[in-house]
């Protein structure tokens, strides 16, 4: 066969994947669901509702040929609304939305910093052959400002950075606003693991600082965490996103995103916004379970525990699936090291979420 060898070294190796059909009859802790909405029955109706009262059901086309619909207009101004920006524009994937940004707004003469700890999908956008790219230790202000000086005769410089980091769940360092902000450079941030999970609104890491938005900043985010849904989006100046409209090939050539999932989206922000403070408190439940059982100490929802060791990660994984609980088993390369993940999302009870870490610990133990 083709690549027989290649998939024999993956299963030595202990990094051989397979595709598992979700079983609902086993806690989830695995899924990055983390407020619980995929399982809210009355944000599903009441979108089947409104979706079953318009002409059509597709979006059909792509946003610039007959595609962008009402109700992905009012989706994107209530997300600038909500998140203190001026525009935005919603896409298929935050996949996508990652190579949508890296590959348009770095050109020939500019320079990307990209920690690095960010996402598959801004690390493939970044291997293009135009980008000019510089990674740097992860969240060290430090090395980027060496760096800054190194280039400073770039055209642009834009930095790519996570608010939440979606495999070590740890936070963005707010000395890079004062950095972008001082040197004059463009800011990508992607919360796909904060933007509905951190912040006094519960709208990511901007909001977490309180960080006053400027031209130079750049939010992605995802639809299908924290909102249950799928898609995504991106908010930025008007000039920004009228510049990535026009160049984006992400955002020209694909079908603009389902109607079902904006309006399940928008449904869902409509959720979080009323009901934020309940969900902050149920966050901050998670988080001191994790604290009194297993003595760690987590940013938002993501508890990474390092096994350093393919195959291990996996027999831990399967112990617990066994014990009726699914959890993440991470290894490399999507990790330095491997790692379990479990994600604290409110679709499971505080009580079964302790059970879980006990379980853990007595694992760890021996």
């Amino acid at each position: 066969m083709l690549y027989e060898n290649e998939l024999k070294a993956l299963k030595k190796s202990g990094r051989y994947r397979t595709r598992e059909v979700v079983n609902n009859d086993i806690l989830d802790f695995a899924s990055n669901d983390y407020l619980g909405l995929a399982h809210k029955k009355e944000l599903h109706t009441s979108t089947c509702q409104e979706l079953s009262e318009l002409p059509l059901h597709s979006s059909k086309a792509s946003l610039l040929v007959n595609g962008y619909h009402q109700i992905h207009k009012d989706f994107e101004r209530a997300l600038c609304e909500a998140n203190g920006f001026k525009d935005g524009v919603i896409l298929g994937s935050g996949f996508n939305a990652n190579i949508a940004l890296i590959d348009t707004l770095v050109r020939k003469g500019d320079v990307l910093f990209m920690d690095e700890k960010y996402h598959a999908s801004g690390v493939l956008a970044s291997k293009l052959g135009h980008v000019n790219v510089h990674f740097f230790a992860h969240n060290d202000m430090n090395e980027l400002k060496n760096l800054f000086l190194k280039y400073s005769e770039a055209k642009r410089k834009i930095v790519a950075v996570e608010g939440i980091y979606s495999m070590d769940g740890d936070i963005l360092n707010p000395e890079i606003f004062e950095i972008c902000e001082r040197d004059d450079t463009i800011l990508i941030v992607d919360e796909a693991h904060s933007s509905g999970v951190i912040g006094d609104k519960l709208m990511g890491v901007f909001n977490y600082y309180n960080i006053a938005i400027q031209p130079n900043h750049i939010k992605m985010g995802t639809l299908g965490k924290a909102y249950g849904s799928f898609g995504a989006f991106i908010l930025a100046s008007e000039h920004i996103i009228e510049y990535l409209i026009n160049r984006a090939k992400p955002i020209i050539y694909a079908t603009s995103l389902s109607l079902y999932d904006t309006l399940l989206a928008h449904n869902s922000l409509k959720f979080i916004v009323q009901n934020r403070e309940d969900l902050k408190t149920e966050i901050k439940i998670r988080q001191k379970i994790i604290l009194e059982e297993l003595d760690i100490k987590i940013d938002a929802l993501i508890l990474p525990i390092l096994i350093n060791d393919n195959k291990k990660v996996i027999e831990i994984k399967n112990v617990l699936h066994h014990d009726g609980f699914a959890i993440g088993a991470i290894r490399e390369p999507t990790v330095p090291k491997a790692i379990i993940r479990v994600i604290a999302r409110l679709g499971q009870s505080s009580d079964e979420l302790r059970l879980l870490c006990q379980k853990i610990s007595a694992i760890m133990i021996k």
